[in-house]
């Protein structure tokens, strides 16, 4: 399974942007995904997750309420909308998989796609 993150960019404090995720290879089946992020100098940390009907969604403290996990299996895909963003959601956004239907965040670790950079000026 390879996964393609895309979306990211250059932003001010308050904007929006919204991040894609295509998943391709085979045998892609029921799986959940989800987004996380690395801040220059920290360490990679959890944003949200979403299982494979869609009807379970994870969100970290500081995302919950400002960003959205959506996903359309028809085209394998899941998407991060982000609003209000801070100077602190800046960092590398990579997108995860894990290869069962419903996961918490210490489960979706099976596939990493690339990152996509997102940067909010202040």
């Amino acid at each position: 399974v390879q996964l393609q993150a895309s979306g990211g960019g250059l932003v001010q404090t308050g904007g929006s942007l919204r991040l894609s995720c295509a998943a391709s290879g085979s045998p892609f089946g029921r799986y959940a995904m989800g987004w996380f992020r690395q801040a220059p100098g920290k360490e990679r940390e959890f944003v949200a997750a979403i299982s494979w009907s869609g009807d379970v969604l994870y969100y970290s403290d500081s995302v919950k309420g400002r960003f959205t996990i959506s996903r359309d299996n028809a085209k394998n895909t899941v998407f991060l909308q982000m609003n209000d963003l801070k100077p602190e959601d800046t960092a590398v956004y990579y997108c995860a998989a894990a290869a069962r239907a419903n996961t918490g965040p210490s489960g979706l670790n099976d596939f990493w796609g690339q990152g996509t950079l997102v940067t909010v000026s202040s």
